[in-house]
């Protein structure tokens, strides 16, 4: 059996104080003695007395937990965000509490409720998969909130947004460069905020230059390397004149090579294939990835610093922090073999 656990009534007990004289020691209030404090803290020593976070949050009025709220654990790109918004978390002495919605709309709504009920400081929401009304709705209970590579179009919540617009225009421009015109966009799920804004991006790029988007072009799917494969098949099947693919994310990519070696097709050769996040897998892989590179960690440590500045209430940070990706271009994009440079 293991030892009772050291409450801080023993404490107040073998050092002959009050309970509330502990509570101060604990709080480094200043209205305590330097003798009663040096005994105070030799019984905490002695005793290995942990002070309890629930007790510890009823004085404070806080729990120094944040919620994190993310659509797919396994993406790389949110597992990297997610360190990086963990590094701040603990800097500041706050742990995070991680949701993973899976790509579902009414379990990311269940899951911000349930952080709710666990009285949680404030709440990150990565991706939501929410309509703007729901996701406002679902947020209003807490005190602070930001969201991730998300806009409210009638209400503000502070956000860290990738500018996504200009990410799309980047690989689209790219690929225009390499000659082509026959662009399709395996373009991720519908209800993805970020996916609108890079199909946005897309279809800017084409229309500058000159170019009709066929809506066939566009096939949206799941953002995952199975997903990304059905869905170049569908493509490329329906659009054989397609010579080069803009990926959702680099999953998707990935997908995208993988059906591509199965019917024999060369990249860059045959088609051009380029991803988005610049996730590690993308310099991996063979050919290596034409991609937009995101600072995934960076965007974790600002989101959670402005959530922490928003629990503090200092109001002056808590507004939008737009991001800018880079292109990064390697070798899974070429210049369309067909085309006539003469």
């Amino acid at each position: 059996m293991s030892k009772r656990r050291v409450t801080i009534s023993d404490v107040a007990e073998l050092a002959g104080v009050s309970y509330q004289t502990v509570s101060r020691v604990i709080n480094d209030s200043p209205n305590v003695s330097s003798e009663t404090r040096r005994r105070v803290q030799e019984v905490i020593s002695d005793t290995g007395y942990r002070p309890s976070h629930i007790a510890r949050s009823l004085v404070s009025a806080r729990t120094a937990t944040l919620g994190l709220v993310i659509p797919d654990i396994s993406n790389p790109f949110f597992s990297a965000l997610a360190r990086g918004a963990d590094q701040i978390a603990s800097e500041n002495e706050y742990s995070i509490l991680l949701a993973n919605t899976g790509e579902d709309a009414s379990r990311e709504q269940s899951l911000l409720n349930l952080l709710n009920e666990r009285y949680v400081d404030g709440v990150i929401v990565c991706g939501s998969r929410l309509d703007d009304t729901s996701l406002f709705e679902t947020l209003s209970p807490f005190e602070a909130a930001v969201l991730v590579n998300r806009r409210l179009e009638e209400e503000f919540v502070p956000a860290v947004v990738v500018d996504d617009v200009a990410g799309g225009r980047l690989i689209t421009d790219h690929l225009l460069q390499m000659g082509h015109r026959a662009i399709g966009f395996v373009a991720g799920p519908r209800a993805s905020y970020s996916g609108q804004q890079r199909l946005l991006g897309y279809r800017s790029s084409l229309a500058a230059a000159g170019i009709e988007p066929m809506p066939l072009w566009v096939q949206h799917c799941l953002p995952t390397t199975d997903a990304g494969e059905q869905a170049t098949r569908q493509l490329l099947k329906s659009c054989p004149e397609i010579t080069a693919l803009f990926c959702y994310n680099d999953l998707v990519a990935l997908g995208a090579l993988r059906y591509c070696a199965s019917t024999d097709r060369m990249v860059p050769s045959d088609i051009s294939i380029a991803g988005y996040d610049d996730i590690m897998l993308a310099n991996v892989v063979s050919p290596a990835l034409t991609t937009c590179h995101v600072p995934r960690f960076e965007v974790g440590r600002l989101a959670a610093s402005m959530l922490l500045d928003c629990i503090e209430k200092r109001v002056e940070n808590c507004s939008e922090i737009l991001i800018q990706p880079e292109l990064i271009v390697r070798e899974s994009t070429a210049a369309d073999a067909v085309i006539d440079y003469r």
